[in-house]
């Protein structure tokens, strides 16, 4: 890699096909592998509960300066997606009131488009002397650890956000009060119908470069 230029920020880095050559490393090939699936292309079955603790043994091993655990994981099955999708409808409907049914039978449905879902908040401890940005990164940290350890046992595997992330009635209702509390993602995690096709990437020197002052 040569030293780097000026830093852009108006236009996001190019993008192509990515590289697939794999070292033999069990754990690096994976990670050049891992692939998103689309909640709504999940099928059954989910994680067991043997293979959900590995995951949530994996997703909480990371970076936590402090030791202060800043995120909470909450398990959701069938009985908890269907509550937080009546919720979802509940707002959608009041926000949109000249909603059809179908639109509010998809948020209705929104939660329980795999078998199962994860919801991780970063909740962080403040006032405190580790910074609020490494807080929130180890939260972010956990979600990525749960997608490469699910992935890893062969489940299916989607991290998003989407519009009830950002509510303070969804929040609260999942019992996060912490002045600084948010959420983190939904993860869903289920079976693959098919192995999901490639996507590119960015073009590796349009983001890593030599500093060198």
């Amino acid at each position: 890699m040569t030293p780097s230029a000026p830093i852009a920020q108006a236009e996001p880095p190019a993008f192509d096909q990515p590289d697939l050559t794999l070292c033999g490393d069990p754990v690096v090939d994976h990670l050049l592998r891992r692939r998103s699936v689309v909640a709504k292309d999940m099928i059954g079955p989910g994680p067991d509960e043997a293979a959900l603790r590995l995951i949530l043994r994996a997703g909480t091993r990371v970076p936590d300066h402090g030791k202060l655990a800043p995120w909470r994981i909450q398990i959701l099955k069938e009985a908890g997606q269907h509550r937080l999708g009546t919720l979802f409808a509940e707002l959608f409907q009041a926000d949109h009131p000249d909603a059809n049914d179908k639109q509010v039978a998809f948020e209705r449905d929104r939660p329980r488009r795999a078998p199962l879902m994860l919801v991780v908040a970063s909740t962080p401890v403040v006032p405190h002397k580790i910074p609020l940005m490494e807080q929130r990164m180890s939260a972010g940290a956990v979600c990525q650890n749960i997608l490469v350890a699910a992935s890893a046992l062969g489940y299916a595997t989607q991290w998003i956000t989407e519009w009830p992330a950002f509510r303070d009635e969804v929040l609260q209702a999942l019992g996060h009060t912490g002045p600084e509390d948010r959420i983190a993602g939904f993860i869903y995690l289920g079976t693959a119908p098919e192995r999901p096709s490639e996507r590119t990437r960015p073009v590796l020197e349009a983001v890593a470069s030599v500093w060198e002052g």
